[in-house]
């Protein structure tokens, strides 16, 4: 993980203090590229446990096209709890538009496993889940909101601009979520998981995270873990279908949430 660990020690030398609409205050840096290499292991961070049972329930929950936490997720990781009403709604994110895209219906999941298979050198396999006329109704407007996949050599390669990217608490989750996401549907389209661009807008560090990160710093990165995957079509994998393998990680680091 080290183009990740180099983002951060990015944001702390050049990042510049910048008021945030949570009123925390971040460092922060506009504009910034990160590439990990899915034959090199699987990206998810070592210099402090991640929870990756949460990582996969979450991407589990959006590609159930859910946008309530009482739909198997916050039983399980309270990621969303913060933003959703008294009823768990959180009005039509994510999910709502990779599967029924401003609820007509569009299913952009599945045209773009159809556009990987049958024309896999088509530029314009991209999901977004930026609706700007559903943006008033969601209770938070997507950060990571529109990837696109590239296939070349039997290799499957994706690309993500997330306009705003809390590095040291959300990062991790979203670069580990995405591999995920790679791998499978990689595996249903008989492709290779190659590399994920991950390319960020607003890239902060809240201030209130610094001695946090600075101390992630000080460890000593280990070796990647591997991630297993039942080969299914992607609507049809489940949480047991999906087996962490292998992974060393240092103690676990709290960072608020900025609400």
């Amino acid at each position: 993980m080290k183009p990740y660990l180099d983002l951060v020690r990015y944001i702390l030398e050049h990042g510049e203090e910048r008021g945030d609409r949570t009123g925390t205050g971040t460092l922060s840096v506009f504009g910034t590229q990160t590439k990990y290499d899915l034959r090199d292991g699987f990206p998810l961070l070592t210099t402090k446990k991640v929870l990756f049972a949460g990582v996969v329930r979450e991407l589990l929950w959006f590609l159930r096209g859910s946008t309530n936490i009482h739909d198997d997720l916050a039983e399980h990781t309270p990621i969303w709890n913060a933003w959703a009403d008294e009823d768990g709604e959180l009005g039509p994110i994510y999910g709502h538009q990779w599967r029924n895209w401003g609820g007509l219906g569009i299913d952009q999941i599945q045209q773009a496993i159809a556009q990987i298979r049958n024309d896999p050198s088509c530029r314009r396999i991209v999901v977004s889940a930026w609706n700007v006329g559903d943006i008033p109704a969601m209770k938070l407007p997507p950060c990571h909101l529109l990837f696109q996949f590239y296939v070349v050599h039997g290799r499957l390669d994706c690309q993500l601009y997330q306009r705003s990217a809390d590095v040291a608490l959300g990062v991790p989750y979203n670069i580990a979520s995405y591999a995920l996401l790679m791998i499978m549907v990689a595996q249903e389209c008989g492709l290779q998981a190659g590399i994920f661009t991950h390319t960020i807008g607003d890239a902060h560090l809240y201030l209130n995270h610094l001695e946090g990160i600075r101390k992630q710093l000080e460890r000593t990165p280990k070796a990647l873990p591997q991630v297993k995957i039942a080969v299914k079509p992607v609507d049809e994998v489940r949480f047991e279908d999906i087996e962490l393998l292998h992974y060393q990680h240092d103690p676990f680091i709290r960072f608020e949430v900025a609400v």
